[in-house]
C-alpha cells in the first residue's frame, strides 16, 4: 500500500516538473508574442501621432500642445496640393523664367506681350495652354489617413483599456547656433500598454531600459534632444 501511494507522489511529481519546464519554456514565448502584437499596434498609432504633427508643423512652424488641438488640426485642417501641367525647358530657365513669372504670363496678356520672346515662347497661347499651376485643398484627415480613420483614437492606446499616450513639446534656442529649436515627443510606458501580461516580465523589459539609459516603453519623438522625431523602436 506504502508503494503504491510513494508511486502515485512519484508520478504526480513528475507530471508536475513535466509541466512547470513546459511552462517555463511556453510562458517567455507566449509574453513575446503578446508583447509583439501590442507593440505592433502601439507603434503604428505612434507613427500616426507623428505624421500629424510633421504636418501640423509644416503648416504652423510648431508642434500642436495637446491631443485636442492635434485632433483638431487633423478633423478640420487641410493640405494643400498643387497640380502640376506642363514644364519649363532648360532654354526657358537659363534666360530667368520662373514659374511664377510664367503664371504672370498666363494671367497678364500685356506682360506677356512685352516678355514672351525674351522668355524664349515662342507661341503664347500654346504656352498658355500647356502650362498650369492649380492648388486644391484636401481634408488632413483623408489626405493622410484616409476617409475612414478615426481622428479621435489618436491619444489612446490601442490594445488597453483606455489608456491614453503622453505628449508634450518644447521650444528653445540652441547655445550654439541660436536656433530656435521646436521638439515634440509622445509615449507610453512598458507598464501601461503591456499591463496585464507576466508582471515578471515587464519587470525585466524596464530593468534592460534603465541599465541601457533608455525610456522603458514605446516613445516618438524627444524633448531633450533632436533626433528627427524618431521612434525608438527604429534606433
Amino acid at each position: 500500500m506504502v508503494r503504491k501511494i510513494l508511486t502515485a507522489l512519484l508520478v504526480i511529481s513528475a507530471v508536475f516538473l513535466v509541466f512547470m519546464n513546459y511552462r517555463s519554456i511556453q510562458d517567455p514565448i507566449e509574453f513575446g508574442e503578446q508583447r509583439d502584437a501590442r507593440m505592433k499596434a502601439v507603434v503604428s498609432r505612434l507613427i500616426d501621432i507623428r505624421k500629424a504633427q510633421v504636418e501640423h508643423f509644416a503648416q504652423n512652424d510648431k508642434y500642436a500642445g495637446s491631443f485636442k488641438d492635434l485632433i483638431n488640426f487633423v478633423k478640420n485642417g487641410s493640405i494643400p496640393t498643387v497640380k502640376k501641367v506642363g514644364v519649363l525647358t532648360d532654354e526657358q530657365m537659363e534666360k530667368g523664367l520662373t514659374e511664377a513669372l510664367a503664371l504672370r504670363i498666363k494671367a497678364d496678356s500685356a506682360f506677356a506681350a512685352d516678355s514672351a520672346a525674351f522668355f524664349g515662347i515662342e507661341d503664347v497661347e500654346a504656352f498658355k495652354a500647356s502650362f498650369s499651376r492649380d492648388t486644391t485643398f484636401e481634408n488632413v484627415k483623408v489626405a493622410l489617413f484616409g476617409e475612414n480613420f478615426n481622428a479621435d483614437s489618436l491619444e489612446f492606446v490601442p490594445l488597453t483599456n483606455g489608456k491614453k499616450f503622453f505628449m508634450d513639446t518644447i521650444s528653445f534656442k540652441s547655445p550654439k547656433s541660436g536656433t530656435v529649436m521646436h521638439l515634440f515627443e509622445a509615449k507610453v510606458s512598458n507598464n501601461d500598454y503591456l499591463e496585464g501580461l507576466d508582471r515578471q516580465e515587464i519587470i525585466n523589459m524596464n530593468g534592460l531600459a534603465k541599465d541601457l539609459g533608455k525610456y522603458p516603453g514605446l516613445k516618438v519623438g524627444d524633448l531633450t534632444s533632436p533626433n528627427n522625431n524618431g521612434g525608438n523602436w527604429e534606433i
